[in-house]
């Protein structure tokens, strides 16, 4: 059964740091990019960070580049998010994705996608 799910939520103070992770079962993590959308009130699902299925190479959405370090664990089959410097404008629901790119491995499953439910994340002025 694919699982990913979130953790590492809640509310913090402007100026404040939080770190989500993702942990991911059922399928094979290492063949997967991994990345974190945020869904905030009355707005669409944005792509926040991105990591590639070996590490190597990342990407990041203008508004949080600097602020914000996605990182991966293929030994925990983890994805992490830490984010530093939290904005208000921050405040959303986080989701944990996976997308099936290494091939080739994923096969008749290239492109194919799997989210986490998503958690909280609230800053307060």
């Amino acid at each position: 059964q694919v699982q990913l799910v979130e953790s590492g939520g809640g509310l913090v103070q402007s100026g404040g740091s939080l770190r989500l992770s993702c942990a991911a079962s059922g399928f094979a993590f290492r063949w997967y990019a991994m990345s974190w959308y945020r869904q905030a009130p009355g707005k669409e699902r944005e792509l926040v960070a991105a990591v590639t299925s070996g590490g190597g190479s990342t990407n990041y959405a203008d508004s949080v580049k600097g602020r914000f370090i996605i990182s991966r664990d293929n030994a925990k089959n983890t994805v992490y998010l830490q984010m530093n410097t939290l904005r208000p404008e921050d405040t959303a629901v986080y989701y944990c994705n996976a997308e099936c790119t290494a091939m080739p491995g994923c096969g008749p499953y290239y492109g194919s996608h799997h989210w986490g439910k998503g958690a909280l994340i609230t800053v307060s002025s």
